[in-house]
């Protein structure tokens, strides 16, 4: 997994061209780069924001598997998945197709967690250029900072292979049915 952790020049002209007025949001960060901002979504970038233990198995799913992800920052015990405008528009039919929010919680995947799609429309709270998380509100930091003017942003079909790959890591499957705790059991391994 990269390990850039502080946005660069590049990635902080790529997060400021999301905004109206992406030169104030720079000149802003220029006297304050400690400071997290609110960005809309839906024109450079859209974000999938999920709890961070679930959102921590994808991303190991997308660089250990899979072509690796976009920008992915750490907000407020959530985990913020940057990926390309129109994502949120298309990837709830696709969980829904994958039967991921049936009513009982439980579909194909098992036990998953709801995924927020954030997109034209919405906007997200972005951490500071630079530090470790440390100062910020709750750990806000880059886990993968933008290091570049066109960053590759994972679309909808590879963040729902990761989501599903990362429910099904979660899930034990065994070939026995569970117990019934009433039934008598009987040893037939001792059988003659």
């Amino acid at each position: 997994m990269s390990s850039t952790r502080n946005v660069t020049s590049d990635g902080a002209a790529w997060l400021a061209s999301a905004g109206t007025y992406p030169r104030s949001t720079l000149a802003f960060w220029a006297e304050r780069p400690d400071a997290p901002v609110v960005l809309p979504c839906g024109a450079a970038f859209d974000v999938v924001n999920v709890p961070a233990i679930f959102g921590r198995r994808m991303l190991d799913r997308l660089w250990d598997e899979g072509p690796g992800s976009g920008p992915v920052a750490v907000f407020r015990g959530r985990m913020l998945l940057f990926a390309a405008p129109g994502t949120a528009q298309r990837l709830p039919s696709l969980l829904a197709w994958e039967e991921w929010g049936t009513p009982e919680g439980r579909g194909r995947t098992g036990d998953v967690p709801p995924l927020l799609c954030h997109g034209t429309g919405d906007a997200v709270t972005v951490p500071a250029l630079t530090g470790d998380g440390s100062s910020a509100p709750r750990g806000s930091r880059w886990l993968v900072a933008p290091d570049t003017r066109h960053p590759w942003l994972p679309g909808p079909e590879i963040l729902l292979w990761a989501a599903v790959r990362a429910a099904r890591a979660g899930v034990r499957i065994s070939i026995f049915p569970p117990a019934d705790q009433d039934a008598k059991v009987y040893d037939v391994s001792r059988r003659r």
